[in-house]
């Protein structure tokens, strides 16, 4: 049996049991599971390894990149910019980045960057994955080329272009970028050690994700919306073992963080905007992330979702919760991060090992729905 390391409220020892069988089977390398309820932290454990060979251990601080789990904190900082009155959800983007409004543009409004409608999930222009390290250059092509469908009609996931996008208008809002934004306006008041730019005093403390062993699936049509999405640039996780995608921004992907971190942090959405005796959102704001946007097949996944202003909602295609007020999403590999607000609870799932998903495997299952159970049994 695994040794679970941290601490668990009694009711709720359930999930470090479900967690520990997860390394059963030894797929699972290193992993860490939290979970927020009521304004305490009543699941915070790790076990297991940062290597593959097994030998250098998961510690309480260790930290990792999530992948796309990083867009739950890219959607909660524009909220607070909502919020605040410095943009709405309803402008049209080009409102602050006029370069924006090229080749028909011009109706693109803030929501449909944030719930993956807007047609721009991926690049016109090929590019590599050394690209990815120059904002201006990403954004800037983004601003240049016309949607792939039109905005506001259906989803398609912009794994990458989204941290753009976003980032981009943040920076035009704010003057700083939204790496910077997220660090002052949430990760410092709350003591959170996840990081969007990951600085070098972290470096000794981050372990390497261990690539999936099968890739994508054969027979892409070049010319499909995955294709052009997915492939270009084509990724390869080690990609992330560079310093220069630590340093670098990318919002949508290269987020570094444990459970610990990402379920303190979403804690503020299932907590209705309050944290800490902190207020960072209204609740109102925090009730808008349930204004469907999208519903059906997903143009880049080609599996049916239902989206909101950002973040997944709970529904019969992802039923992550029994509570119909709950709000999700996943990173590439099998990181996790669920928000229920009817409980005020918020769940993270950060590993090492990468399964076969795009956005999340069912790793998390099993420590989430204990969770769920615990929180019924109270």
């Amino acid at each position: 049996m695994i040794a679970v390391h941290g601490s668990v409220k009694s009711g709720f020892e359930a999930v470090r049991d479900a967690f520990a069988r997860n390394f059963e089977s030894d797929f699972e390398v290193g992993a860490s599971v939290a979970v927020m309820h009521k304004g305490e932290m009543v699941v915070d454990i790790w076990a297991g390894h940062t290597d593959l060979d097994r030998t250098q251990p998961w510690n309480e601080d260790t930290v990792i990149n999530v992948w796309s789990t990083t867009k739950t904190q890219m959607f909660l900082c524009v909220l607070i910019l909502a919020d605040d009155g410095l943009l709405s959800l309803d402008d049209p983007v080009a409102k602050f980045w006029p370069e924006f409004a090229a080749n028909g543009k011009g109706g693109v409004l803030v929501r449909h960057l944030m719930s993956h409608t807007s047609g721009l999930s991926g690049w016109d222009e090929s590019i590599t994955a050394e690209d990815l390290y120059d904002h201006d250059k990403c954004a800037g092509l983004l601003a240049a080329q016309a949607p792939w469908w039109e905005p506001g009609t259906k989803s398609g996931y912009h794994a990458m272009t989204q941290g753009y996008l976003l980032g981009e208008l943040v920076k035009r809002v704010t003057g700083i970028s939204l790496g910077n934004f997220f660090r002052t306006r949430v990760a410092e008041p709350l003591n959170a050690d996840f990081h969007i730019g990951t600085p070098l005093s972290v470096d000794e403390r981050v372990a390497k994700v261990i690539p999936a062993e099968q890739g994508l699936p054969a027979n892409i049509k070049p010319e499909s919306i995955f294709a052009r999405t997915m492939l270009n640039p084509a990724m390869d996780a080690r990609f992330s073992w560079t310093p220069e995608w630590r340093r670098c921004e990318s919002p949508a992907a290269n987020g570094h963080g444990n459970a610990h971190s990402v379920a303190l942090t979403q804690a503020i959405i299932s907590h209705g905007g309050t944290l800490n005796g902190q207020q960072f959102l209204s609740s109102e704001m925090v009730e808008r992330i349930f204004e469907v946007q999208a519903e059906g097949i997903d143009q880049v996944l080609m599996s049916p979702g239902k989206v909101g202003i950002g973040y997944g909602l709970n529904s019969e295609h992802t039923p992550v919760s029994s509570n119909p007020r709950s709000c999700f999403w996943g990173g590439w590999g099998g990181s996790l991060c669920v928000n229920d607000l009817d409980a005020q609870m918020t769940f993270a799932y950060v590993m090492n090992r990468m399964g076969n998903g795009t956005v999340g495997d069912m790793r998390a299952a099993g420590p989430l729905i204990a969770t769920h159970m615990a929180i019924a049994a109270l």
